[in-house]
């Protein structure tokens, strides 16, 4: 997966799209995580172009493209929100700053479903967008889990299962309901 793929994607399905919003979101947050490497080896940027390339496919607008490129810099760089928004203005900044606060839900089983839910529901009914960007990433990282440790692979596919799935149902998403279930069960239930 290189920028150019992105890009490509993108201009397939608006010809009239701004690349250079994407171009611009993607050299920002390759130069924020430069240097950072995922478990698996791979540098940083990796997850945040896959999770680009997963919008990109699902035919959405450069602005929530870009919010993927752009969604782990404020929580994993030094680089902050506030350089995000002004670099990419509020829009987007308001998309990675949701997305932030996303990341902070933590599962802790079924008990406590319905809170996170909640939380969840919260959170896109401020901006939907929201909820598209955390579905690709979510999606992305069940795609590349091979790299974690057993109990972990188990836990965040059981987490998508059991929250990221349902809520995608429940938002009309089959393709996108689908595509969880069928990358969670491979360790949820590899039978």
């Amino acid at each position: 997966m290189t920028i150019d793929t992105l890009l490509d994607t993108v201009k397939q399905n608006n010809p009239q799209a701004d690349l250079e919003l994407v171009r611009r979101a993607y050299d920002f947050a390759a130069a924020a995580h430069q240097g950072q490497l995922r478990v698996s080896g791979d540098p940083y940027i990796t997850h945040p172009l896959g999770t680009a390339q997963i919008l990109a496919e699902m035919r959405l607008d450069t602005t929530i493209i870009a919010a993927g490129l752009l969604h782990d810099v404020p929580e994993d760089t030094p680089v902050s929100l506030a350089e995000v928004k002004k670099n990419f203005g509020e829009d987007v900044a308001s998309i990675v700053a949701g997305i932030t606060k996303l990341g902070k839900i933590k599962y802790r089983g079924v008990t406590r479903y319905l809170e996170n839910l909640r939380k969840m529901f919260l959170a896109f009914a401020k901006d939907i967008r929201i909820i598209l960007v955390k579905f690709a990433d979510r999606l992305y990282n069940l795609r590349t889990l091979e790299a974690l440790p057993e109990k972990k692979r188990y836990r965040i596919a059981l987490e998508s299962l059991e929250i990221y799935a349902p809520i995608a149902a429940r938002l009309g998403m089959g393709e996108m309901r689908g595509q969880l279930e069928d990358a969670s069960f491979k360790y949820t239930q590899p039978e």
